[in-house]
């Protein structure tokens, strides 16, 4: 059998002393921001560096990352790196044509007259 617990003397006042910390907060779950086309934007600008692809994707890449830091403020970040990723890769891309183009125009012709 369990004791029963002490039962307050009549003559001695119950105290009740305040919690520490506060009132217990309560929690409300915050809506998750939008950050997916800044998280594309990155993941494209990665992949075409690293993974060489073709001048599409980083095209695709910094269009979604100017989209991204228009209307996504919690992915600022992502979409910055997103856009400098693909804007360096577009460069390259650019560069990688003009080097083309310069060597295609500059080769002697091979026809006689």
């Amino acid at each position: 059998m369990n004791p029963a617990p002490p039962q307050p003397n009549a003559s001695q006042p119950t105290v009740m002393y305040p919690h520490p910390h506060g009132p217990e907060p309560t929690w409300t779950a915050m809506p998750p921001q939008p950050k997916g086309l800044s998280l594309a934007s990155m993941v494209l600008g990665i992949c075409s560096i690293f993974l060489g692809w073709t001048f599409i994707a980083p095209i695709v890449g910094f269009i979604l990352g100017m989209v991204g830091l228009r209307r996504e403020p919690a992915g600022k970040g992502m979409a910055r790196t997103g856009v400098i990723l693909n804007a360096l890769m577009l460069s390259g891309w650019a560069l990688l044509l003009l080097f083309a183009i310069g060597i295609l125009a500059g080769s002697p012709s091979t026809t006689n007259l």
